[in-house]
C-alpha cells in the first residue's frame, strides 16, 4: 500500500522537490539580468541583501535573488556554473534539510549558495567537514568567490592560537572539523574572561559528510581530559597474565566467554578463579583472598580492561602503533584519529599491550556528545552521498529530514550481485584473477576496497606475488591520499583503499587533468599543456571504452551505507562504471549473522570448493542481515544519547551559571544570597522547625557557623540574653551578621568583587570535574539495576539528579568557607611591597584554602595571596570541617586557581 500510494502521489521528497523546481526557475529566470552588472555592482548586491534584512525581510524571500548572485559569481570566479540539481540541493540545505548528492554531483560547490545566504546574517556560518585538509581545501578553492561578494573566511584547525581562532570564528564563515568546532565549545567554557573565548555563538551549520559525522561518530562523545593518580604499572602487572588465560571451548571449559555480536568479553567462573590465583602469585592479592573484596574492586576494573584489549581489539584493525602511540581507527571511515583516547582504562591497556609508554589514565573535565552539540546550533544541515538509509535516525536524533537530490547526468553504473565463496582463501584467489583479467584486457582502472588495514595489506601481498603494480591507500598511508586518488582513474591503476577512499575527492577517468597541470607550472610552454590535455583526453577515452571505474570490495561491511560509499566512487556524472562485492562464509558478517542459511542455500545449490554463488537472493540476505546490524548499532548510539541528555541538561544548567557570572562585573548580589543559604540551613540542622528552645543545639550551631563563616557567632548569648528567643528572629539575625560580619573585614573594596567572580568559577569548575567523575562511575554500573527489575536508565535519571543537587550545595557551602577566608589588606608602602610580591605569588596558592590558623592576604594583581599558612598534607581531612580529605575539597580548588 505504502508503494502504491507513493507511486499515485509521489513520495515526501520528490513534492519538496518539485515545490523546489519552482524556485529554480525564479534563480534561472534572473541569470540574464545579472550577468549585464558588473564585477562591483555585483559586489554591491551584498550590502543591499543585508539593507534588506535590517528593513525586515526574511532569507526565504531573499533566496532566488541571493542564489543567482551567487551563481553568476561563481561563473566569473571559479568558472563554474551551478546546475539546477545544485540549486535544489542549496534550498535543501537552507531549509535545514540533509541533501543526499551522488558522489561526483558538486557538494562543495552547491554548499556556497545557502552559506551566503545565511552569512547575511552577520552571526557566522560553520561547513563543519570530516578533516583538517578538506576544510582547508574547500576553503582554499570557495574563498575566491566568497571574497567576491565581500565575505570573510575563516579556517579553524588544531594548532592555532586564541587570536587565531577568534579571527577565523570572527569571519563570516568558518570552515573547520566537527572535533575543533565541538572542542572549542567546551573550551569556551572552562574559560575565566569572556576575552578568552574565541566562538561567537552556534547559528547555522552545514555538516559535510553528515552520516560520517552525525552518525559513526556519534558513539564517540567529546572530552577534554586531565590527568588522573592513577599510575601505569597495574596496567603493565596485568597485561602479562592475559595471555595465560584461554577462550572458552564448545564443552564449556575456559576462563573467558566473548560475544562477538555485542563486542563484549566476559570471564567465566574458572576464569575468575585463575585470575585470583595468577594475581596471589604477583603478590597484588593475598592468598585465599576474593578479587570481589571491597578493598580490591579496582583491581577488576583493570582486568577487564587488559582482557577487552587483548581480545577484543586487534592491531592494524582497531588501531595502529605510529611513533611509539596507539593511534586509534575509525571504524566506518578508515582514517586515524590523532589525539582520541579509549575511556576507562582501555587505551592504557593497549599501550601496556603493545609495549608502548603506559600514559596516565585521564580524567573527564568536559564532555559532550555530537548528537547534543550539533543539536546547539539555530539551524542544522547536512549534506552526503549515502543518507537515505539513515534517514529514520537523523529524523529521530536531529530532526533532519533527507531529501533524495536527483543526479545531474543519468547514474548508468552497473551494480553486479555479489559473488559469495566458501572460504577467505578461495575468494582472494578470485580476486586476484579478476583483477588481473580486467587490467590486462581492457585496461580498466580498478579500485579494490577493503575493511581494514590489516586486509589491505593482505590484498597488497598478493598482488604483489602475482606481480600487478598497485599503490595502497589506508591509515598509515593518508598523506598520500589526495596524489593516489588523483591517479586512481588512470588506464590500468590498482589502487587498494580502506573506507577511507577519496572522500571529498573525486576520482576522474583517464587521472586528474587538474592536478596534472598544478604539477606541471603555471610557467609551463603552452605546447606541453596542450600535449598533457590531449593525453588525458585520450585516456579518458580509453577508460570510458573499458567500462569505466570497476569496484571489487573484497568484503561486506556490517553498514549497507558503507558499501554505498564505495560503490560511489565509481559512476560519478554520467560516466559508466562497475561494482561488485566478493564474499566468503569466513568474513566476520557472514560468519557472525548469516552463515546458516547461506551455507544452507549453497548446499542446496551444490556450490562445491572453489566456486561462487551469484544471485540476488543471496544479496538480499546480506542486506538484511547489515539492516540487522544498523538497527543494533542505531540502538547503541539511541542508549548513549539518552543517557547523555541527563547530563546534557545538567551541562546547560552549569555553563549558564558561568555566563552569567562572566558576563557580572559584580557578583556580590549572588555571593550574598549563598551566604543567607547556607546560614539559614546550618540553622536549620541544629535548630529543627517548631521545636522547643530545649531541644535546640546551640553550642553545635556556634560550631557549624565557625566552620562554614570562619567567624564565631555568640548564638548563645544572644539567647541566654533574650535579644532572639524564637526561631524566626534568631534566624534572621544569623543571616544578617554573617554577611554583615563578611563585609566588615574589609571585603567592601571593590578590587573584592574580582576574587568573588574569581572564587565562584573556580569553586563551580572544581566540582563539576568531579561531578562528572561520579556520572561516569554511576553510568558504568548502572546496568546492573536491570538484575533487580529496575529500570536502568530511570535509575541513573534520579541517581544523577541527586548528586546534582549535592553538587550545586557544595558549590555554595564552598564558596562562603573561600570568601570567609579571604580578606583584604592595604599595603602601606607598595614601594617595599614589591620586591617581595614575587616570592610570595610563587610561594602561596592563588586562593588560600581555609586553614587553621585563618591568615590575612592582601589583594595584589587582582589575587588573594595568603600569608604565614601552615601546609597541609594532601590526604589529611580538610580544615575546612567538610570531612573530606583536603586534595578533594578545598586544596582541589586552591591548585584549580593555581594552574589557571
Amino acid at each position: 500500500m505504502f508503494r502504491l500510494a507513493a507511486r499515485i502521489i509521489g513520495t515526501r521528497s520528490s513534492r519538496l522537490l518539485r515545490r523546489m523546481a519552482r524556485t529554480v526557475q525564479r534563480i534561472n529566470g534572473l541569470e540574464a539580468g545579472l550577468k549585464e552588472i558588473d564585477d562591483a555592482g555585483l559586489r554591491a548586491r551584498t550590502d543591499q541583501f543585508r539593507q534588506r534584512l535590517q528593513a525586515g525581510e526574511n532569507l526565504e524571500q531573499l533566496l532566488p535573488e541571493a542564489f543567482a548572485v551567487v551563481r553568476e559569481a561563481s561563473r566569473r570566479v571559479l568558472g563554474l556554473r551551478h546546475f539546477d540539481v545544485q540549486l535544489m540541493g542549496g534550498i535543501a540545505l537552507h531549509r535545514g534539510y540533509v541533501a543526499e548528492m551522488r558522489t561526483g554531483e558538486g557538494k562543495t560547490l552547491v554548499a556556497t549558495l545557502p552559506i551566503y545566504l545565511h552569512a547575511l546574517e552577520g552571526k557566522g556560518v560553520h561547513l563543519v567537514t570530516v578533516n583538517d585538509y578538506l576544510a582547508r581545501r574547500d576553503a582554499g578553492w570557495m574563498g575566491p568567490l566568497y571574497r567576491a561578494l565581500g565575505l570573510r573566511v575563516g579556517v579553524v584547525v588544531p594548532g592555532l592560537g586564541i587570536e587565531q581562532k577568534r579571527r577565523a570564528y570572527a569571519a563570516d564563515i568558518s570552515y573547520g572539523t566537527n572535533n575543533e568546532f565541538g572542542f572549542d565549545y567546551l573550551r569556551d567554557n572552562m574559560v575565566y574572561e569572556p576575552a578568552q573565548r574565541v566562538q561567537r555563538g552556534l547559528h547555522y551549520a552545514i555538516v559535510d559528510e553528515v552520516d560520517s559525522i552525525l552518525i559513526d561518530e556519534a558513539r564517540t562523545p567529546l572530552v577534554i581530559s586531565g590527568h588522573s593518580e592513577q599510575g601505569s604499572q597495574l596496567y603493565e602487572a596485568i597485561n602479562v597474565l592475559i595471555p595465560k588465560l584461554r577462550p572458552q571451548d564448545s564443552a564449556g571449559g575456559g576462563h573467558y566467554l566473548v560475544d562477538e555480536k555485542q563486542r563484549q568479553v566476559e570471564l567465566s567462573e574458572e576464569g575468575h578463579q585463575y585470575v585470583e590465583q595468577l594475581l596471589a602469585e604477583r603478590k597484588l592479592l593475598k592468598s585465599g583472598e576474593s578479587l570481589y573484596t571491597a578493598s580490591k574492586l579496582g583491581l577488576v576494573h583493570f582486568v577487564n580492561s587488559a582482557l577487552r584489549a587483548h581480545v577484543l581489539f586487534r592491531r592494524d584493525v582497531d588501531y595502529i602503533v605510529h611513533e611509539g602511540q596507539v593511534v586509534l581507527i575509525d571504524e566506518h571511515t578508515g582514517r586515524t584519529m590523532p589525539g582520541r583516547r579509549l575511556s576507562e582504562g582501555l587505551h592504557q591497556a593497549l599501550e601496556a599491550k603493545e609495549r608502548v609508554p603506559v600514559q596516565r589514565e585521564s580524567r573527564t573535565m568536559a564532555s559532550i556528545t555530537f548528537q547534543n552539540f550539533f543539536r546547539l546550533y539555530d539551524t542544522l544541515a547536512g549534506m552526503t552521498g549515502t543518507a537515505d538509509t539513515e534517514a529514520r535516525e537523523l529524523h529521530q536524533i536531529y530532526g533532519l529530514e533527507v531529501v533524495v537530490v536527483p543526479t545531474n547526468q543519468p547514474m548508468v553504473r552497473e551494480d553486479l550481485c555479489d559473488l559469495v565463496f566458501i572460504s577467505r582463501q578461495e575468494k582472494l584467489d578470485a580476486l586476484i584473477e579478476d583483477i588481473r583479467a580486467l587490467r590486462d584486457k581492457a585496461s580498466s582502472p580498478l579500485l579494490i576496497g577493503t575493511a581494514s588495514i590489516e586486509s589491505s595489506e593482505e590484498v597488497s601481498l598478493r598482488l604483489q606475488q602475482a606481480d600487478i603494480p598497485h599503490k595502497v591507500l589506508n591509515a598509515k598511508r593518508h598523506r598520500e591520499e589526495a596524489q593516489i586518488i588523483a591517479q586512481a582513474g588512470r588506464p590500468g591503476a590498482v589502487t587498494i583503499a580502506t573506507n577511507m577512499a577519496g572522500r571529498g575527492t573525486d576520482i576522474v577517468l583517464g587521472g586528474n587533468l587538474e592536478a596534472e597541470l598544478a604539477q606541471l607550472g603555471e610557467d609551463a610552454p603552452p605546447d606541453e599543456v596542450e600535449q598533457l590535455k590531449e593525453d588525458w583526453k585520450r585516456r579518458h577515452e580509453q577508460v570510458v571504452e573499458a567500462g569505466g571505474l570497476h569496484i571489487l570490495g573484497t568484503e561486506r561491511h556490517e553498514s549497507r551505507r558503507i558499501d554505498n560509499q564505495l560503490r560511489g566512487r565509481s559512476g560519478r556524472q554520467g560516466d559508466p562504471g562497475v561494482s561488485r562485492f566478493y564474499v566468503s562464509l569466513e568474513d566476520d558478517l557472514m560468519r557472525i549473522f548469516v552463515t546458516e542459511r547461506v551455507q544452507r542455500m549453497m548446499r542446496s545449490l551444490g556450490v562445491q570448493t572453489g566456486e561462487a554463488i551469484e544471485h540476488g537472493m543471496v544479496s538480499r540476505a546480506i542486506e538484511r542481515a547489515q539492516r540487522k546490524v544498523e538497527e543494533r548499532n542505531f540502538d547503541i548510539r539511541k542508549q548513549l544519547l539518552e543517557y547523555d541528555d541527563i547530563a546534557n541538561e545538567q551541562r546547560q544548567v552549569i555553563y549558564g551559571q558561568r555566563d552569567e557570572l562572566l558576563a557580572s562585573d559584580d557578583v556580590s548580589v549572588m555571593v550574598k544570597a549563598m551566604f543567607r543559604d547556607v546560614a539559614a540551613e546550618s540553622f536549620a540542622r541544629y535548630i529543627p522547625a517548631q521545636s522547643l528552645p530545649e531541644d535546640w543545639d546551640l553550642e553545635g550551631l556556634e560550631q557549624q557557623l565557625e566552620v562554614e563563616f570562619g567567624h564565631r557567632f555568640p548564638v548563645r548569648a544572644w539567647y541566654e540574653q533574650q535579644q532572639e528567643t524564637d526561631e524566626e528572629r534568631l534566624t534572621q539575625r544569623i543571616v544578617e551578621e554573617s554577611w554583615s560580619s563578611y563585609w566588615r573585614d574589609g571585603r567592601d573594596q571593590p578590587e573584592m568583587r574580582l576574587v568573588e567572580k574569581q572564587v565562584l568559577l573556580e569553586v563551580l569548575d572544581s566540582l563539576w570535574r568531579e561531578h562528572l567523575v561520579h556520572l561516569d562511575h554511576l553510568r558504568q554500573g548502572i546496568h546492573l539495576r536491570a538484575y533487580a527489575q529496575r529500570n536502568p536508565k530511570q535509575e541513573y535519571r534520579r541517581e544523577a539528579f541527586d548528586l546534582f543537587r549535592e553538587m550545586l550545595d557544595s558549590i555554595r557551602y564552598q564558596a562562603v568557607r573561600l570568601l570567609s577566608r579571604v580578606t583584604i589588606q592595604d599595603s602601606p608602602e607598595p614601594e617595599l611591597e614589591a620586591a617581595s610580591e614575587q616570592k610570595q605569588l610563587a610561594a602561596a596558592p592563588a586562593v588560600a584554602p581555609p586553614q587553621a590558623p585563618v591568615a590575612s592576604g592582601r589583594l595584589a594583581g587582582g589575587r588573594a595571596v595568603a600569608q604565614g599558612l601552615r601546609k597541609v598534607g594532601r590526604n589529611e581531612p580538610c580544615p575546612c570541617g567538610s570531612g573530606r580529605k583536603y586534595k578533594h575539597c578545598c586544596g582541589g580548588v586552591a591548585r584549580q586557581h593555581s594552574s589557571a
